[in-house]
């Protein structure tokens, strides 16, 4: 176990620099760059031409005269030794700020998202595999393919309507107006979570619902296999016989998104952010893709990157001690 564990930490940190190295080159990607739509935008204002060595100021101002592997070295540098991500053009700060200000509330979106789609999707899942064919199981499955077509951003537009409509405002962000920009508190977590639940349950809901559908899928499957029967015919109960042996077997699919969960929800809630006004990663990132903010966008892939590979060596770890099928030498 221990050289698997040596092997995936050097594995892990070799991945890591090959996607520092990717997004930082798929960034770069798009023709132009910061300075090339603010030397446009300053001649649609101007109505004029821009000399060349003002361009050549503003390029030698954020660091975008260098070529491509200077920008990486001395952008890899600065976050090795000083943890400093670069500046956003765009919202003329520090990027590190602002992934940092960012970040928790997207991890608190998705913790609260993992904890209600497990704590939905496995025993429906359970119950709809034991009552296979029942008026439940039917039911159970209706509502599963009804919240894997329903898109998320459609259900945060109409918890807006809904809300609006009985309550005369818009439940937008997730804070009160006194806690938005209140320092942390207690009283601030509690109102925090007093709003979670509602991007939580839209945010999940599809990730709930692809998940009663698999663990049914999986139960039902590891419920026809020989060693449920043998431990039957040994007398053990049903109960027993369910959660020891098939449902630890089924919950695979439960421990290996673990890696992907992060990464998953980003891209999915970005537009639920933005309906919903939510400050999380997802509408920042897009902001800075959209406006090719370099050192802000290569920073929250890079982050999320790693989050996503820690996450996979996580996962491992845990089905190899939840299945003892999972041999590691």
């Amino acid at each position: 176990m221990w050289t698997f564990i040596a092997r995936r930490m050097a594995s892990m940190l070799f991945t890591i620099w090959v996607i520092t190295l990717v997004s930082f080159a798929v960034i770069q990607l798009p023709p132009g760059d910061y300075a090339s739509d603010m030397i446009s935008r300053m001649r649609q204002n101007s109505g004029g031409a821009i000399s060349p060595e003002l361009e050549a100021r503003i390029r030698a101002q954020y660091g975008l005269d260098q070529p491509f592997h200077m920008q990486y070295f001395f952008w890899m540098r600065d976050i090795l030794t000083r943890g400093d991500f670069g500046y956003s053009f765009t919202y003329q700060r520090d990027a590190g700020q602002l992934m940092w200000e960012r970040l928790p509330m997207s991890f608190a979106l998705s913790f609260a998202a993992l904890l209600i789609s497990w704590l939905i999707a496995l025993p429906f899942g359970i119950y709809s595999a034991v009552k296979k064919y029942s008026l439940v199981d039917y039911s159970l499955n209706a509502l599963a393919f009804a919240g894997l077509a329903v898109p998320s951003f459609l259900l945060a537009l109409i918890f807006l309507f809904i809300s609006y409509r009985f309550t005369g405002r818009a439940a937008l962000g997730l804070f009160s107006p006194e806690f938005a920009d209140a320092p942390w508190s207690w009283a601030r977590v509690q109102d925090m979570l007093a709003h979670l639940w509602i991007p939580t349950l839209i945010v999940g809901l599809g990730s709930t619902a692809g998940l009663i559908r698999t663990m049914r899928a999986n139960l039902s499957d590891e419920l026809n296999k020989p060693y449920v029967n043998t431990a039957r015919a040994k007398g053990l109960s049903e109960t027993r016989v369910l959660i020891k042996y098939p449902v630890r077997h089924s919950m695979h699919p439960f421990i290996s998104m673990i890696g992907w969960l992060l990464p998953t929800l980003v891209s999915g809630e970005a537009i639920v952010s933005i309906v919903l006004n939510l400050p999380t990663s997802g509408p920042i990132l897009y902001g800075a893709l959209m406006a090719e903010d370099m050192f802000l966008a290569a920073g929250f892939i890079l982050m999320l990157s790693v989050l996503t590979v820690i996450g996979a060596f996580v996962s491992d770890l845990l089905l190899a001690w939840l299945d003892p099928r999972i041999r590691l030498s």
